[in-house]
């Protein structure tokens, strides 16, 4: 153990004592620090990749009108258009997709499938909009219950999109199987040329009254909207919905619909993403939402989305803090990728600060401790010549020794608190001259 020991003492005496060595392992940690904090603060992506819906829908025109102020920050965003809102959890949760984010219609998702999702925010309703001809249903004073429908030719969705899905948690709660109707699982425009041909009594679109899909259906004669004068009790059955009131035109004046004021039930389309989502990214994604969403406000009251409400999946920790206190201070006078480099730098360099001051605090118990050291050898080399003074074979070795050990403490630099260590030293040196000159 004293063979091993004696060694490591040695190397340490060497390098505590040796500056070089010291700064080189400063240096060597704050690097290893920077490379971890580097890892755990990476910079957001400069391309992301967006699934949408149908190439005519609103989640489309959305990821466009994103698209195109994304572009002014320098990120580029890819849309991908789908089926809908079940293609666009699939690959949200598929990593080999690619997909880092996605439009979702609100009530479709099975939370337990999707644990490593989140919601960015709420963007704007969309209602379910029941559009029947009118001679139909005229001997019953229009269409206002889901339970009207039965034994009629209705569209209710395709497969893979969340309008089926939501039709389907509606026909339930209504107590009315698929069975007892007529249905037909259509995509959007398959279904809009079997109601003009006649095929079809009613469809379901579920969809944001600025869908410029919809304007399709202004065209065909004889076409109205249902009015769910049933909304509040499907509100309560179903809590991811909301009551919209739709004022008489709203939805086209020239075409005077709806013919007077309805109410709907309306689910919330919402911008979903992965949960290790780059925080900068929350912010610049909710800045650019509400410049978009300045004009989808025909349902919505002023400033209600972005929203934190009627989200299927739990609300992203900095979406939260942006919709509540808006965007940070230096989001909100810094371009957007100089606040992120500020951002990204301060995160590094506070945990480096908390870190090296306390460090700074035991520099000059370092730099005595590595004065203790030096004198701990010099004492250690005059013990040896003393213990070897009575030695006359050793004489001339001794007096060698004692000469380079004059010369060593001759060159030590210590600050003015140290002399007095230092003198002390040097007269302990000339103590054991003397007693080797006297033996001589």
């Amino acid at each position: 153990m004293q063979k091993i020991r004696k060694p490591f003492m040695n190397f340490l005496h060497k390098h505590l004592s040796n500056p070089l060595s010291i700064g080189a392992a400063i240096l060597a940690s704050i690097a290893m620090l920077f490379g971890v904090l580097w890892i755990l603060v990476p910079p957001p992506p400069k391309v992301i990749d967006l699934a949408t819906g149908f190439p005519t829908g609103l989640y489309q025109q959305f990821g466009e009108r994103l698209q195109s102020e994304l572009a002014e920050q320098g990120v580029s965003l890819r849309l991908k258009t789908t089926g809908g809102t079940r293609d666009n959890l699939a690959l949200l949760n598929d990593p080999t997709s690619g997909i880092d984010f996605a439009m979702v219609q609100g009530g479709v998702a099975d939370l337990s499938k999707y644990p490593n999702l989140v919601s960015i925010a709420g963007v704007f309703y969309e209602p379910v909009w029941v559009w029947y001809r009118e001679p139909v249903f005229k001997a019953e004073g229009g269409l206002s219950l889901l339970s009207q429908l039965k034994g009629r030719r209705v569209s209710i969705g395709s497969e893979g999109s969340g309008t089926l899905v939501l039709v389907e948690d509606l026909l339930r709660v209504s107590g009315i199987s698929e069975n007892e109707l007529r249905a037909e699982k259509l995509k959007p425009d398959e279904a809009l040329n079997k109601l003009k041909s006649g095929e079809l009594d009613a469809v379901v679109i579920v969809s944001a009254a600025e869908a410029p899909f919809l304007k399709q259906f202004y065209e065909i004669p004889g076409l109205r909207l249902m009015n769910f004068v049933q909304a509040d009790a499907y509100t309560r059955n179903l809590p991811y919905l909301s009551k919209v009131m739709v004022p008489h035109g709203v939805v086209s004046i020239a075409y005077d619909l709806p013919r007077q004021d309805i109410q709907l039930v309306a689910a919330t389309a919402t911008l979903v993403g992965k949960d290790n989502v780059s925080p900068a990214l929350v912010t610049l994604l909710l800045g650019d939402t509400y410049d978009i969403l300045k004009s989808y406000s025909r349902l919505s009251k002023p400033g209600e989305f972005p929203s934190g409400a009627g989200l299927d999946f739990p609300l992203h920790v900095d979406a939260e803090i942006y919709l509540k206190d808006g965007p940070s201070f230096l989001h909100r006078h810094l371009p957007f990728w100089t606040a992120v480099w500020v951002g990204r730098f301060i995160k590094i360099v506070i945990p480096l600060l908390v870190i090296l001051i306390p460090l700074f605090t035991y520099i000059p118990a370092i730099k005595n401790l590595m004065l203790r050291l030096k004198l701990a050898r010099v004492y250690e080399e005059l013990k040896v010549i003393e213990r070897n003074a009575f030695n006359p074979d050793l004489k001339e070795k001794n007096h060698k020794d004692l000469t380079a050990i004059e010369r060593k403490v001759g060159n030590l630099k210590v600050s003015m608190l140290d002399a007095k260590e230092l003198y002390d030293l040097k007269g302990h040196v000339g103590e054991v001259k003397g007693r080797l000159n006297s033996l001589s």
